[in-house]
């Protein structure tokens, strides 16, 4: 993902901006020493502004490198004061061997052992307190040297490694769900991909794999901007998949896909893969049963305004991710859903922190879709602050 670590030592050095939660849902953790609020501390006039609007706003703290115990002591600064405030943290625990794939967010841990005790770390700063932890953004959908249910060898191909890498990953995900699925008031949720990457069997099979059995359930959308009308449905097919397959034995590849009906956000499409759901449990004697089932978090911090469709042949590859234009704010953070399979809306990406430098299949370095260089991954995109703003859906109230 195209986070920026947020150093403990920051918490004492920053400028201290005063924040009021006053757009911020009951429960959800308004930091007043985010990245956000820092960001609005060397920014000036319209900017500084906006940055301060959305500072107001819940969103994740990312926690994404340090040593066990610097992580350690951030994890125990943030839920002590959450619960000094009566609200949930949101923590984002990014920091797992080859994320990103040597992309944008490029790092994490040395090797496996570092890794589980740098999620040891994160495990003894949390504690007793409340806190819902999304572990390892990209964890299941970048994956180094993976096979997919096809048998094809993905992308994901660091140097001086090989199939082996994919062992490990799952085996660090799993260690990383017994550390912090031991906690007694965190709620963990796995990457679940979304809606335009993975078909449901081929995510639930990785899930399946990294034990999401053992946790709260998945995360969808992280850094993107699918909307709800995509991400929702998706996230019911997947929990579905996850329980076909875990107590049927059903083969993934054999759960329905939202690539079998194009657009899948018509009603009549999402009707069909949700019948032939419901065949499959039927056939198998069991109700679909949501509140059994494993549940979602949904990213909805960039998707007011869906995805961007790049024009047509004009970029080698678009990078329909990184920074893409006319987007806005989606949905405001809550648990509180109305949805059976979704247990939160969250801002887990932070609005206005860019996705990195985005080229575009081009040499660089300038954006050709912006015309601007865009800021590195995780620094403050003022330029894209004020799109997410302006185009945000529901509207952001003005103050």
């Amino acid at each position: 993902m195209r986070l920026k670590w947020l150093a403990f030592a920051l918490a004492c050095v920053a400028p201290v901006v005063a924040v009021q939660a006053s757009d911020a849902p009951t429960g959800l953790f308004v930091d007043d020493r985010s990245t956000t609020v820092q960001a609005a501390g060397k920014l000036e006039g319209a900017a500084r502004a906006d940055a301060l609007r959305l500072a107001r706003i819940p969103s994740a703290t990312w926690l994404a490198h340090g040593t066990p115990e610097i992580v350690e002591a951030i994890a125990r600064d943030v839920t002590e004061r959450a619960a000094a405030a009566s609200q949930m943290p949101v923590l984002v625990a990014y920091n797992i061997p080859y994320r990103d794939c040597a992309l944008y967010s490029a790092g994490g841990a040395a090797d496996g052992a570092a890794y589980l005790a740098w999620i040891a770390g994160l495990a003894r700063g949390v504690g007793n307190r409340p806190a819902i932890i999304v572990l390892e953004p990209d964890g299941l959908g970048v994956i180094p040297w993976h096979r997919n249910l096809a048998g094809e060898l993905e992308g994901c191909r660091p140097e001086g490694q090989d199939e082996a890498a994919a062992v490990r990953r799952y085996e660090q995900l799993r260690g990383a769900v017994a550390i912090l699925g031991a906690l007694p008031r965190a709620r963990v949720y796995l990457d679940g991909t979304g809606s335009s990457w993975l078909a449901p069997g081929e995510i639930a099979s990785r899930l399946v794999r990294a034990d999401v059995g053992k946790v709260a359930g998945f995360f969808l959308n992280v850094s993107n901007f699918e909307s709800d009308a995509r991400v929702v449905p998706y996230a019911r097919w997947v929990s579905d998949c996850i329980a076909l397959v875990s107590r049927t034995g059903l083969d993934p590849r054999a759960c329905p896909s939202q690539f079998s009906a194009d657009p899948f956000e018509a009603p009549r499409n999402r009707q069909r893969i949700d019948a032939a759901y419901d065949r499959l449990f039927a056939e198998a004697g069991l109700g679909r049963a949501p509140e059994a089932r494993a549940h979602a978090l949904i990213d909805t911090s960039r998707n007011g305004q869906g995805s961007w469709k790049p024009p047509a042949a004009r970029y080698r590859d678009a990078e329909v991710w990184c920074n893409p234009p006319g987007r806005g704010l989606g949905r405001r953070p809550t648990l509180i859903t109305r949805e059976a399979y979704v247990d939160g809306f969250l801002w887990i990406k932070v609005p206005g922190e860019s996705d990195g430098e985005c080229l575009r299949g081009t040499a660089g370095p300038m954006d050709p879709e912006r015309g601007v260089k865009a800021p590195a991954a995780g620094q403050w995109f003022a330029d894209q602050a004020r799109e997410l703003i302006e185009l945000a859906q529901p509207p952001l109230k003005r103050e």
